[in-house]
């Protein structure tokens, strides 16, 4: 089989992928993506992490592929696998729901009076976003626990737990539950409340493939924590 000819990137881009490696071993690459970077792009325009990728490339063309996606406005952590065997396993921990999600998010609005909480709301696709719908009318289960770490006046820290892995699922869940994300374009008031969306894809527990538990953390960046202490939270 003939190598696949690896595109050429620019020595600042490859620094710049590779500044924003959190974890490496023999399986996987995590990155704590910045806010704005797409994760893939359509026809891949434009710079996406997709695309940086290959700065891992080997000379034989093989590269390292994502396993899942979060929203370009999303900071925090993904995962990508540097073999097949590898994106496989690691594939199977998020399709059969084995894999520990922790968020971190900014809200706003008429918060819940309970400290933690379940939100069981399924999600219908409409366009590029979603809407609360019924299973029997094609939408999709959708299961996000939250909890409460700090709040102040209308505003607070959420730690958000998604059991499920449903398009803007953590967005319209907190929208629905009164305190929509703060600079959420579509489900928010965008950026009316913040110049990004607050929401931060801070922790991962998972196993490597070959069975190890893997526990992966991820510092919220500068803009996240300043508006944070900006709402005395």
């Amino acid at each position: 089989m003939r190598n696949r000819p690896i595109p050429n990137l620019a020595e600042a881009q490859k620094a710049y992928v590779r500044d924003l490696v959190l974890y490496e071993d023999e399986f996987v690459l995590a990155f704590n993506k910045p806010s704005g970077l797409a994760v893939q792009t359509r026809g891949n325009r434009g710079t996406s992490l997709d695309h940086l990728l290959w700065a891992f490339a080997r000379s034989n063309g093989k590269r390292p592929h994502l396993v899942h996606r979060i929203d370009a406005g999303t900071s925090g952590l993904i995962l990508a696998a540097k073999t097949k065997p590898a994106m496989a396993a690691l594939s199977a921990e998020f399709a059969e729901r084995r894999v520990q999600k922790t968020y971190l998010a900014l809200v706003s609005g008429n918060l819940p009076k309970d400290s933690q909480g379940r939100i069981d709301l399924p999600l219908q696709k409409t366009g590029r976003s979603v809407v609360p719908g019924k299973i029997e009318q094609g939408a999709d289960a959708a299961t996000t626990n939250w909890t409460v770490l700090k709040r102040h006046a209308e505003t607070a820290l959420i730690e958000a737990r998604p059991m499920t892995g449903r398009m803007h699922q953590i967005r319209a869940h907190l929208a629905a539950l009164g305190c929509p994300i703060l600079g959420d374009v579509i489900y928010g008031a965008g950026k009316d409340t913040a110049s990004r969306l607050m929401l931060h894809a801070a922790g991962l527990k998972l196993a490597r493939p070959d069975g190890q538990e893997l526990m992966l953390a991820a510092p919220a960046p500068e803009g996240f924590v300043e508006k944070q202490v900006e709402l005395g939270l």
